[in-house]
């Protein structure tokens, strides 16, 4: 489970926050029909729409007057400057739309308002001031450009521009009216000379839950599989000499052991791990412990024993002495013994880990595991490892501590690759857990003692003194773990609105206008826009230059849909895009789940090992909310590759213009749709033009084109001898 941030707010702010936890929205959507009339309001609020009102109350069935059908709305004004605002599903691009349109009956004496559009930021439009009209239904109709020509809509407000009360008033029949004309598809443009920047092939990673993972060892050799990471809370308290690992608060504290490993440490769980990745061709992507702890040799242990301090809300049912850690009042337990179940080690523990597994599989340069991760989401411990660290780490313990793992990982494979910190939430990349734990959000202690700098790139900056002053790189990686806080994550496809949100979320990777449809848009800074990846590439240049950038965890969720599918595959198409250095999907999917097929449109799409290309290329849509497209250079034939992503439930047929690329007459088409869920198709080849083509995109489809290079790439054999030793 992931923490959320609270911040102390006016009453308004707060709604507006728990508001946001249902649904809120700010990426710059086009409607379906781009020109066709929004309706709002008429007998029932349309769906997706909702109330973001303030001191108003607010009946949606009113039968008292009724300009059409059954119901108005009626609103009450209970406090001055009170409002009425309506916030819709998605941002409007309101670029097609001449007025908004409503019927109004006013209250006694008249209702004095002030009309606005807010746009995603809340900022407001121009005013428009109003009175309607007491006892009788009065049309209005606002020209876009008596409100300043918003270039979009978030909300509809009637404000209350009177310092009281006013009498309840009703609104029927409202709507945002279109200007009639068909909407231009989006179009997309390729050119093959801007932005070529090599693709990571580690951004293609999954992370498996436990250590088991033989049954998906198929579907793995399929994708060429780059790399497969051990993570998990589990992993925190791993100890490789007895196999056995303490699953925290996911499942009641308890001691586990890994496998049926009998010849330890050369057996365990951990070296099969790896050992199934050598078999695959996959690098290895291990969390080594930073808590100070791991499993003691009891494999039955368990850290909240019910025996020794007595009664909890909840225990194992196979393990019944084990608790939950939770009194039976609500309380936390606290003042445990943290040898109940764990060794104290020291950062020596790590080094010998690393040392032995140097010697079973060699250096990472020379093919042993590639990749370290400074533990396991640290900034959780006091939750999910609270028997054995239920203290928030403070900025200077967790630099501590990751300077001294960091340090014993290079001590043990010089040759190895360090990521962290490994943070686990967006408010985390800010602030300390000490200061979260308490709660201390407006005052941060820790923060503000270390000069009121954000956590993340002050870390960065310390590891980046560390080095200066020892001549020795501890951090390869700056990884952070990233959930959209939207209610996408780890759940199934869900309903219409959950799935349009899910696809619409995948902005909160990059874009520098998507404010994010969460708590967080009421939490953190730049109004709750994460940009993720860039926001991590500037803090890496700005702190520590040369360090790369991952996300060890990530899930988009519905992958066993074809919506958690286009967005995965939307996903992947960002980090190529962005520059991303490495990431693993959390939980992945299993073969035959659509999910899979999003990641063999990049790994495999054709059965034969056909993959994405290795350098991207500059590819742009004019609406990526509907149509998205990402484009790369394959190395061994000089193809272009283009992933196209319809994310509508309609047909769009775009133009496709293509720039310094000069293809062949026909690009071999490959699709994954609702037409097939359980293959990738091979269409009919697309025909080709020097400056590029036009083709339809079906509803909610994946389609991959192949654009070889109009002269095929001719591959010669070279001879060159041996000089002969002692030779000039």
């Amino acid at each position: 489970m992931k923490l959320r941030k609270l911040t102390d707010r006016s009453l308004y702010a707060f709604f507006a926050v728990l508001v946001c936890l249902t649904l809120s929205s700010s990426a710059v959507l086009a409607p379906a029909r781009a020109a066709a009339d929004i309706l709002v309001y008429a007998d029932a609020l349309s769906g997706g729409w909702e109330s973001w009102s303030w001191d108003t109350t607010i009946d949606y069935s009113a039968a008292a007057h009724v300009h059409s059908g059954a119901y108005a709305l009626a609103a009450t004004f209970t406090a001055g400057w009170s409002g009425l605002s309506l916030h819709a599903p998605a941002s409007i691009d309101a670029s097609g739309y001449l007025s908004i349109d409503f019927w109004a009956y006013g209250g006694a004496g008249g209702t004095h308002i002030d009309f606005y559009t807010q746009f995603a930021d809340n900022s407001e439009s121009t005013h428009k001031t109003l009175t309607l009209p007491a006892g009788a239904w009065t049309h209005f109709t606002i020209p876009l450009g008596e409100l300043g020509s918003p270039a979009e809509i978030s909300r509809l407000t009637w404000w209350n521009r009177t310092p009281n009360p006013q009498a309840v008033f009703y609104l029927d029949d409202v709507l945002l009216a279109g200007d009639g004309l068909p909407p231009a598809p989006p179009a997309l443009s390729v050119d093959a000379a801007l932005d070529r920047q090599p693709i990571s092939p580690y951004i293609y990673g999954i992370n498996l839950v436990s250590l088991d993972g033989s049954g998906d060892a198929a579907f793995y050799a399929e994708l060429d599989l780059p790399v497969r990471r051990w993570g998990g809370n589990s992993t925190s308290r791993y100890n490789y000499q007895n196999d056995i690992s303490n699953h925290a608060m996911d499942w009641y504290f308890e001691n586990i052991k890994e496998s049926s490993a009998a010849n330890l440490p050369d057996d365990s769980g951990a070296n099969r791990f790896i050992e199934l990745n050598r078999s695959l061709g996959a690098h290895t992507y291990l969390v080594v412990p930073m808590t100070g702890y791991v499993s003691n040799n009891n494999a039955v242990a368990c850290g909240f024993s019910i025996a020794k301090y007595g009664p909890q809300q909840d225990s194992d049912y196979w393990r019944p002495d084990c608790g939950n850690g939770v009194h039976t009042n609500g309380a936390n337990l606290t003042g445990n013994d943290p040898l109940d179940t764990s060794f104290a080690i020291t950062p020596a523990f790590v080094t010998g880990w690393v040392d032995f597994l140097e010697s079973r599989y060699g250096r990472a340069a020379d093919g042993g595991v590639m990749f370290y991760n400074t533990d396991n989401e640290p900034d959780l411990w006091f939750e999910t490892h609270r028997d054995v660290s239920p203290t928030g780490l403070t900025y200077d313990q967790w630099r501590d501590r990751t300077i001294q793992v960091a340090a014993a990982v290079k001590a043990g494979d010089l040759t190895a690759a360090v990521l962290g910190p490994g943070t686990g939430v967006w408010s985390y990349y800010f602030e300390s857990p000490y200061d979260g734990q308490r709660g201390d959000w407006s005052t941060p202690d820790d923060r503000l003692a270390h000069g009121g700098g954000y956590f993340t790139p002050w870390l960065l900056g310390q590891l980046r003194a560390y080095e200066q002053t020892h001549g020795q790189r501890l951090l390869d990686y700056l990884d952070l773990h990233y959930y959209p806080q939207s209610g996408v994550a780890l759940v199934e496809a869900g309903d219409a609105s959950r799935q349009a949100l899910r696809l619409r979320s995948t902005r909160s990777l990059w874009d520098p206008t998507y404010v994010d449809e969460s708590w967080i848009a009421g939490s953190g800074p730049d109004g709750g826009i994460v940009r993720l990846i860039p926001r991590m590439r500037d803090w890496a240049a700005a702190n520590y230059p040369g360090t790369q950038l991952a996300i060890g965890e990530y899930n988009w969720g519905g992958l066993e849909h074809l919506n958690g599918a286009l967005a995965q595959a939307d996903v992947l198409g960002i980090f190529g895009r962005e520059g991303l250095g490495l990431a693993t999907l959390w939980d992945p999917p299993a073969a035959a789940q659509p999910g899979a097929y999003a990641l063999r449109m990049y790994r495999n799409y054709d059965g034969g090992g056909g993959k994405f290309g290795e350098t991207r290329l500059h590819a742009s849509s004019t609406d990526q909310g509907k149509l998205s497209i990402y484009a790369a250079q394959r190395t061994r034939d000089l193809a272009l590759t283009l992933m196209v992503i319809n994310k509508t439930g309609g047909e769009l047929t775009s133009a496709v213009s293509l720039a310094n690329f000069a293809p062949a007459s026909q690009a071999q088409v490959y699709r994954y749709s609702a037409a097939d869920l359980s293959a990738i198709q091979r269409l009919p080849d697309q025909p080709l033009t020097p400056s590029g083509f036009t083709a339809a995109f079906p509803a909610n489809s994946i389609t991959l084109l192949v654009l070889p290079p109009s002269a095929p790439v001719q591959w010669q054999h070279i001879y060159v001898p041996l000089v002969q030793r002692g030779a000039d």
